[in-house]
């Protein structure tokens, strides 16, 4: 089993910045992917970003390309996603996701979630 836990969401103006984290604590898989996903209300959940446990390559929604990094410290089993410039519509809850299988963006291949973080973006 592992556990996830997110932190450091919040509330910010529009333009603003936001830097989530997520540790991961039990079980760790050589190799396993991280990935951060969101869902807003109303909204199906969708994908974010994904980093690579092993080799660091990451992958990005268009939406977020440019505005959101994520990278991870593999001594600390966290991941962290930061947000720069943010949208009103970057409002949601995020969720980081693991899974042993590999870089995917479908978020029925993840195995664990963490109970999500809210960030909310005021225009």
């Amino acid at each position: 089993q592992v556990q996830l836990v997110e932190s450091g969401g919040g509330l910010v103006q529009a333009g603003g910045s936001l830097s989530l984290s997520c540790l991961a604590s039990g079980r760790t898989f050589r190799g396993y992917t991280t990935a951060w996903f969101r869902q807003a209300p109303g909204k199906e959940r969708e994908f974010v970003a994904v980093i690579r446990r092993n080799t660091g390559t990451t992958l990005y929604a268009d939406s977020v390309k440019g505005r959101f990094t994520i990278s991870r410290d593999n001594a600390k089993n966290t991941v962290y996603l930061q947000m720069n410039s943010l949208k009103p519509e970057d409002t949601a809850v995020y969720y980081c996701a693991s899974n042993s299988q590999g870089m995917t963006t479908a978020a029925s291949v993840y195995d664990y979630w963490g109970q999500g973080t809210q960030v909310t973006v005021s225009s």
